[in-house]
């Protein structure tokens, strides 16, 4: 299988320095925020990849830098093997844009609240030149609404007068207008009750299916995760600490930071497995700490962690950034 979509290096850093002058006056340094540091991955057509981890890890950054939202500070996404990065800022920019489409997190703020339906699941359409006649266009509109389990009926309403989850179809289904192969999915759930949740989720896996879609899924939801995902990479503090299949991380994961995310989840089952409760708090990310970013709170750490950072290399199967796992010193737990 070939990559549709692969990170090569991709770093974003933000400048939240003060002004200048409060800088000359104050006598204060520069202060940079390194948002995504150093990130690598492929997401092969039709494959779902999920990016994990606490808020503030980087993973909406990764979405926007995916999508040309933000440019990189260093490192490139290459689509289809050709970086996008030149292509946007080339003639084939609009037959980029319109290969690949976002879903964002909050339905409520993602709609115009002033256009109905019908206009606001057509805009992509007008946009990129797909537009029909009015017959036409309707008919396309209401096809797409359909896809998303609703009516044609529903043209003519306004965003508020639809739930949530409703709300979350529409953006699906404008989405889909102009029939994208990527889809970039910014926690598009984390919004929604539990059982609206697994409705749209069951729209997304069905639309992949027949579609044949390739998604980037962005949760911090990790029972989600694992009813959507392929492969799943577990961020912290701007760079990945472990990727691996699905089913590998969930049964066998290794990094000492994806245990202590997975021990956070309720045990239903009342195994009486030993669990250990998340620890501590992520770093400032203004003044990360040395060597390894987790080791303040890693119960595995030594001397080798504080002071040297690890790189994300293949071990045994998956890709890993930890001393303790590659030295030997961290035996892989099987969860269940």
């Amino acid at each position: 299988m070939t990559a549709l979509v692969e990170a090569k290096g991709l770093a974003k850093t933000f400048d939240v320095s003060a002004p200048w002058l409060n800088r000359v006056i104050e006598r204060q340094p520069r202060r940079l925020v390194h948002a995504v540091d150093g990130v690598d991955f492929r997401i092969e057509r039709g494959q779902t990849l999920a990016l994990v981890g606490e808020s503030g890890c980087g993973k909406s950054t990764v979405a926007r830098l995916l999508v040309g939202l933000y440019a990189p500070t260093r490192g490139s996404v290459l689509f289809d093997g050709r970086d996008t990065a030149k292509t946007l800022a080339s003639p084939d920019a609009r037959a980029l844009r319109k290969r690949m489409q976002m879903i964002f997190q909050d339905p409520y703020a993602s709609l115009n609240p002033r256009w109905k339906v019908r206009d606001i699941v057509a805009e992509p359409l007008r946009e990129h030149g797909l537009a029909m006649a009015s017959g036409q266009l309707e008919a396309k509109v209401a096809a797409l609404l359909a896809s998303v389990g609703m009516g044609a009926a529903d043209m003519e309403k306004f965003p508020h007068q639809f739930s949530g989850g409703q709300r979350q179809r529409i953006s699906i289904a404008r989405a889909l207008a102009t029939e994208p192969e990527f889809l970039i999915c910014d926690e598009p759930t984390s919004a929604l009750d539990v059982s609206v949740q697994a409705q749209v989720l069951n729209i997304m896996k069905d639309l992949q299916r027949q579609r044949g879609l390739t998604y980037l899924f962005i949760s911090h939801n990790l029972a989600v995760v694992r009813h959507v995902a392929d492969a799943v990479g577990v961020m912290y503090l701007g760079r990945l600490v472990e990727l691996a299949p699905r089913r590998t991380l969930f049964s066998a994961p290794r990094h000492p930071y994806t245990r202590m995310l997975l021990d956070a989840i309720p045990d239903i089952a009342m195994t009486g497995r030993q669990r250990t409760p998340v620890q501590g708090e992520v770093p400032n990310p203004l003044q990360p700490p040395g060597g390894c970013a987790f080791h303040p709170r890693c119960p595995h750490a030594d001397a080798r962690c504080s002071a040297e950072r690890p790189e994300l290399v293949d071990f045994q199967g998956i890709r890993i950034a930890c001393h303790a796992v590659t030295e030997g010193r961290l035996e892989p737990v099987s969860v269940g």
